[in-house]
């Protein structure tokens, strides 16, 4: 599957093209009614079993990456694991910005972007969400759709 994932992005991006200067990165938790090896208490889910899948898509929404976890864990450990699925894409371009959710909204988070040369477009806690989405409209719509089809 690896392989086949990486034939097809490499195939997409020189038919059509991936714009993988803006990134975005989100959790999304999902259930997983027969369990498996990193399902877990899902916290929305009166305690049922869940899985949490943190998602990289490119500035169009094409997924690049996704990481399993349980669904009580945090966004906020999964993001590096989640970029580390960019590896099969080189070269990749000088300046990236990544795009997160409030959840991430820490100086952790931000040491972890900068040690990786990467440009940080944070949410920030405490603040009214901006009438626009920004960039991470992307990232949310493929969790929705990855959702509705199973």
């Amino acid at each position: 599957m690896a392989t086949l994932q990486t034939i097809v992005l490499l195939g997409y991006g020189l038919m059509i093209g991936l714009e993988v200067v803006d990134l975005a990165v989100d959790g999304c938790i999902t259930k997983a009614p027969c369990g498996g090896e990193v399902a877990g208490r899902s916290p929305v889910d009166r305690g049922k079993q869940g899985l949490k899948r943190s998602t990289l898509v490119e500035a169009q929404g094409i997924p690049l990456g996704a990481v399993a976890a349980p669904a009580n864990r945090h966004d906020s450990p999964l993001l590096d694991p989640t970029l580390d699925t960019l590896a099969y894409l080189a070269p990749l371009p000088q300046s990236m910005t990544v795009h997160l959710d409030r959840g991430d909204d820490s100086q952790v988070t931000r040491d972890r972007l900068s040690q990786r040369g990467l440009g940080a477009a944070i949410a920030e806690k405490g603040k009214p969400a901006p009438l626009t989405a920004s960039q991470r409209w992307v990232v949310e719509r493929t969790n929705a759709w990855t959702n509705a089809h199973k």
